[in-house]
């Protein structure tokens, strides 16, 4: 059936019931919610049906059809989660529950109701990954979200890193940062990206939370609407890829928030080429390109822990401390 009875424990919505996924349809309402979650919850994303069709053309490790619910209302769409895992490198497994509430139903006990069923449904993953040692539930809030910061702390879960957005004004000047000897700038052509996707896998593997990447992964890559090499700032020795500022411009996000932003969403540079200010140099580049460009300031996210000081770098670059982003685990015998 694709509706579900109101039973004991669930919260006190008059006229709550549960539906699964239902395909494409489902996109619009999944938006509707998303969107008003992000406008009251200040998270500056605006999401559309094309976002949401790229995303599930790529999906993994998830099976919409068992792995999603949508709560209603007197039939009406008010909520729905999602549950997915993935593999972190040295052999974590991670089980993420995912869920979203229309404003106005929230504080109603929705929230835990969700969480709990997506739990379950991990439960029933996880025992059939008997040759998993590890294994742990994994989630994230902002610090704007008190609510759902406080469901996760109720639940058991425990702030295991924090992630930190940084903005920059085009305003403050910008000392000279010139790349290091040897290096140089130039764009990549199609037939490098594959070079350059190898390069950053590498350059990632040792930092927190590092995932095995695939070849679906790559194809979510390539064809997100955020792709544009043509912003992008790599440095080259010879033929290989010594380090790269992944940029980007959401013009739809942007006028979301109404501001002019240039957003650099990934920056590495390999183990052999650290130490000689390469980052400070693609970093540098990236914001003069993007004052160029006129943007208003450039927006980059960055783990308080970084082993390679990242934070202290963009610091001294005048990036300033905006929203932070908690990561959660719970560890459970799944």
């Amino acid at each position: 059936m694709d509706h579900t009875a109101f039973t004991a424990g669930q919260p006190r919505i008059p006229g709550l019931s549960y539906r699964r996924f239902r395909g494409e349809p489902d996109h619009g309402v999944m938006v509707d919610i998303m969107n008003a979650c992000n406008e009251v919850d200040r998270l500056e994303y605006n999401e559309s049906v094309e976002d949401v069709r790229r995303s599930f053309g790529h999906v993994k490790n998830c099976n919409p059809s068992t792995d999603m619910r949508f709560a209603l209302a007197d039939g009406l769409p008010i909520g729905y989660s999602r549950v997915f895992w993935k593999d972190e490198r040295g052999g974590l497994r991670l089980y993420i529950p995912m869920g979203f509430i229309t404003p106005r139903w929230r504080r109603r006990g929705l929230g835990g109701d969700m969480l709990r069923w997506n739990e379950n449904r991990l439960c029933e993953i996880a025992r059939t990954h008997e040759h998993v040692e590890e294994k742990a539930f994994h989630a994230w809030a902002t610090d704007g979200e008190p609510g759902a910061m406080a469901l996760f702390e109720t639940h058991g879960y425990q702030v295991a890193r924090t992630m930190v957005e940084m903005i920059r004004p085009m305003g403050p000047s910008l000392a000279d940062a010139p790349m290091p000897e040897g290096l140089e700038l130039h764009p990549a052509c199609a037939e490098e990206y594959r070079s350059i996707w190898d390069a950053w896998k590498e350059a990632y593997a040792d930092h927190w939370e590092s995932m095995e990447r695939t070849e679906e992964d790559y194809r979510r890559w390539t064809e997100s609407r955020l792709f544009q090499p043509e912003l992008w700032k790599i440095a080259w020795d010879d033929k290989e890829v010594a380090g790269l500022a992944l940029n980007s411009i959401d013009a739809r996000r942007n006028e979301w928030i109404g501001i002019a932003r240039g957003y650099t969403q990934y920056v590495f540079v390999r183990r052999p080429w650290r130490r000689r200010g390469l980052a400070r140099a693609l970093v540098t580049s990236s914001i003069r390109m993007f004052g160029e460009m006129g943007m208003a300031e450039t927006y980059l996210g960055v783990d308080t822990e970084s082993p390679t000081g990242a934070n202290v770098l963009y610091a001294s670059l005048g990036y300033q401390p905006r929203r932070r982003h908690l990561i959660y685990r719970k560890p459970h015998e799944l």
